[in-house]
């Protein structure tokens, strides 16, 4: 059975993205945060979006400039494996990447049992909540920013149980940001 882990960044003040939906606070000048970013690419996982993380990484990744910035991440975000979840989008024309428009627990709930590769959801914040709430993460990977924003969107905002978490590893970075990984407590 694949295990699901989540990948996100946050603020101080828990929140993964600012008003309308602005990440620039998440510096991506970090050479250590490169190789960390790189090394979990090349883990051969399959990423897991929701629409609007996966449009804006699809554009992201695949403009001229971060190729130029960073092209070991850039050639790994496009060539590894894609699903985006949608009932909207049309089509998913990122290489490697397969549009799901079913129903997104029943199908991740599928996806656990038949995959042969570990999955990891990136961002995706409406996602994250609704397999949050379904018990389908087996891990947290919670990249903490050492900076705080006025308002933004939570984290876990559309949670409506208690998470019970157990942190398992903490990485820190000379730039102060964290990667705090926690799994589910065993109940």
């Amino acid at each position: 059975m694949a295990k699901l882990n989540s990948f996100t960044f946050i603020t101080m003040n828990g929140f993964f993205k600012g008003p309308q939906d602005d990440i620039s606070w998440h510096k991506n000048d970090d050479p250590e945060k490169d190789k960390y970013a790189i090394k979990g690419i090349q883990s051969g996982g399959t990423l897991l979006f929701g629409r609007v993380t996966y449009e804006m990484m699809a554009s992201q990744w695949t403009s001229p400039e971060i190729k130029k910035a960073n092209p070991q991440a850039a050639e790994g975000m496009t060539n590894a494996d894609k699903i985006v979840f949608s009932r909207t989008l049309k089509k998913a024309d990122w290489k490697n990447t397969r549009l799901v428009t079913g129903d997104l627990i029943v199908e991740v709930k599928k996806l656990k049992k038949e995959s042969a590769k570990d999955m990891v959801v990136l961002g995706s914040g409406t996602i994250l909540s609704q397999l949050a709430e379904n018990n389908l993460i087996d891990k947290y990977l919670i990249m903490l920013d050492p900076i705080a924003i006025g308002n933004g969107t939570p984290i876990f905002s559309n949670v409506h149980q208690k998470l019970n978490l157990k942190l398992i590893d903490v990485q820190k970075f000379d730039s102060g940001v964290l990667v705090l990984t926690y799994e589910p407590k065993k109940k």
